[in-house]
């Protein structure tokens, strides 16, 4: 196949500020690549994820969307969502719903909304199990926790798969130096969330609400992912979604609140979590567009 120019952007999610967010690459105009020319060109970006926009085969999808990591197409992922649709408008997308996006890509429809400046899109089913007693040790070992900073534990999917433990403390997180060559061997991604010191009381709803309107992080994640084919994923939308809907409905966490995540790599992602009403989990940031222009594939 020929190269030929395509509109391309590099958008910085969960982020107000270049530089801060994780950044995610988008070929907007997608159609007759093929699934070579698309792995080829991931791999070379050498980000987490890479995305191509496509035609919707569905009807009631506004635009359809591949996602690939380095290594391997995956069905589903947070960021790189948010920011695929911060381009496709930035590029002059109409969506057939005002306020109201619909994405398709292998997990199914994935409903987008805007709150204000930012992008939110639906948490996707999330399926879940306990995690294997020694593959949890052996986890753990790597990660460089012991039994008694692991509060619970819980393998989260939805799309990506994460085993995914509740540390005793932000700062316990933070301080994590994962052995990523046991990792890799394990061949598990690995989640982990820990409260800040100021979140380990349980907040009446109404103040939580104000430190998240605030911005002020409740908790503090990281993502290991070497079956992603990165060490550490900057900000990781699937995850924060995942762990929302395990932690929100046990009541460790409350219906609003914002997470951190990034800070252990110098950025400093703010993702905003809310669960409405009706029970749907939204998972939200900014964006910010930081290269436009054309790749040639």
């Amino acid at each position: 196949m020929l190269s030929s120019p395509r509109s391309f952007a590099q958008i910085d999610v969960f982020t107000a500020q270049s530089g801060m967010g994780n950044p995610v690459a988008v070929v907007l105009d997608s159609a007759d690549l093929d699934d070579v020319t698309m792995q080829r060109f991931a791999r070379w970006t050498n980000l987490s994820e890479t995305t191509f926009v496509l035609p919707p085969t569905d009807p009631r999808a506004d635009y359809r969307l591949r996602i690939f990591t380095p290594d391997s197409e995956i069905p589903f992922a947070g960021h790189p969502t948010l920011g695929s649709c911060h381009a496709w408008l930035a590029a002059g997308g109409t969506p057939k719903s005002l306020g109201r996006i619909v994405q398709q890509c292998a997990k199914g429809l994935i409903d987008i909304r805007k709150d204000g400046k930012r992008l939110a899109f639906a948490a996707p089913p999330c399926q879940h199990s306990e995690p294997l007693p020694a593959v949890l040790t052996q986890v753990a070992q790597a990660i460089g926790v012991n039994a008694a900073q692991v509060l619970r534990a819980l393998v989260l999917d939805n799309g990506p798969v994460f085993i995914t433990l509740q540390l005793d403390s932000a700062s316990t997180v933070l301080a994590l130096e994962p052995d990523y060559a046991q990792l890799t061997r394990l061949r598990q991604n690995v989640g982990v969330v820990g409260r800040y010191s100021y979140g380990q009381t349980r907040l009446p709803p109404a103040q939580s609400n104000r430190a998240a309107d605030a911005g002020e992080p409740l908790v503090e994640v990281r993502a290991f992912a070497p079956l992603m084919g990165i060490n550490e994923d900057p900000i990781t939308g699937s995850l924060n979604a995942s762990l929302a809907q395990w932690l929100i409905e046990s009541g460790e966490l409350p219906d609003r609140y914002v997470a951190a995540q990034g800070s252990a790599l110098g950025r400093a992602g703010r993702v905003h979590v809310e669960r409405d009403a009706q029970g749907q989990v939204w998972v939200g940031g900014n964006s910010v567009t930081v290269i436009r222009g054309e790749a040639m594939l």
